[in-house]
């Protein structure tokens, strides 16, 4: 049980990091602009070296961070959830730690699924078609990466509660 909750909670740690870095860096996407290079992120975009916010409120944009932010939510609670899991002392005996921590970071997996899904769906449709020689960048990347990070924390603190149950089921009363 104790090893699964230890793989659990190193990929969360490292699905953690990579959430946060892929949502606070600006290289969601690279494109050539006028001659120059150009890449944006979810706050910011930079042409050339001259950088700036970015100040339209537009859906697809606020929904990406919103669920970017929502997903390192999520992961952070799971990460607090897992190290409570070693302490081994119930507060409710309904509630088991690694099954909750679990379910958090299936969630983190779902909001940055859905964050993904709809940076991607628009990029390609949109985007891609304005900008003729474009790519994803590595902040891009960072999020999918993470994505399989919290999916695979998620599986090993189902695994941790399974053998937990099953022990505790086939003990003598």
């Amino acid at each position: 049980m104790y090893s699964f909750m230890g793989g659990g909670l190193f990929c969360a740690w490292v699905g953690t990091i990579l959430l946060v870095v892929a949502t606070a860096t600006d290289h969601w996407m690279q494109y050539r602009l006028s001659g120059s290079f150009a890449h944006q992120g979810l706050w910011r975009y930079c042409l050339g070296n001259k950088c700036h916010l970015q100040t339209e409120s537009i859906a697809y944009w606020n929904a990406t961070r919103a669920f970017m932010i929502l997903s390192s939510l999520c992961a952070t609670s799971g990460i607090i959830m897992g190290i409570l899991a070693f302490a081994q002392q119930p507060a409710f005996t309904r509630l088991s730690r690694p099954f909750s921590a679990g379910i958090l970071f299936f969630a983190s997996t779902f909001f940055v699924l859905l964050a993904l899904a709809i940076y991607t769906g628009v990029t390609v449709s949109f985007l891609g078609r304005r900008f003729g020689d474009w790519r994803f960048s590595w902040s891009y990347i960072l999020g999918w990466v993470a994505l399989l990070m919290t999916f695979f924390a998620g599986i090993f603190y189902m695994c941790a509660y399974r053998m937990h149950e099953c022990r505790r089921l086939s003990a003598p009363r």
